[in-house]
């Protein structure tokens, strides 16, 4: 069974965290998991793995609010980078807010990359269904 080489968990929230660990580890699909509690972590690791030619995650699941460098920001400098790979972003938020939709759209139709909007908690299924549907791509 192919699997995903990297995917990356940007959240603020260890349980958050933990949990799309745990459905990850239970499904076996990714080689590794990174995890980072702000977008600014997550972005000098990525700029890191480019400029020394390391594979880049191929699924990210990104929280919107968190202190540093919230998910928008992570974005704004993500879509930036000399990726041409489709990169999977999945946006996994407990916001309500319609503001948040508009800007999940606006960076959806600024970039090649794959971004998707999930409300917390994600679930097992949601999760396979994202993995099963890159391993195939």
């Amino acid at each position: 069974m192919t699997k995903i080489s990297t995917v990356s968990i940007i959240d603020d929230d260890p349980i958050t965290i933990f949990g799309i660990t745990k459905m990850l580890n239970a499904l076996e699909c990714c080689e590794s998991i990174e995890t980072y509690m702000n977008g600014e972590q997550a972005i000098r690791a990525i700029r890191e793995q480019l400029e020394t030619q390391q594979d880049i995650p191929e699924v990210i699941f990104l929280d919107i609010n968190m202190p540093i460098m919230d998910g928008w920001q992570f974005l704004d400098q993500f879509i930036g980078l000399n990726i041409s790979r489709t990169i999977r972003i999945n946006i996994v938020t407990s916001s309500i807010d319609p503001v948040d939709r508009q800007n999940w759209k606006d960076y959806r139709s600024r970039t090649h990359h794959l971004i998707e909007f999930r409300n917390k908690p994600i679930t097992r299924d949601e999760i396979a269904l994202i993995t099963e549907a890159v391993k195939q791509s």
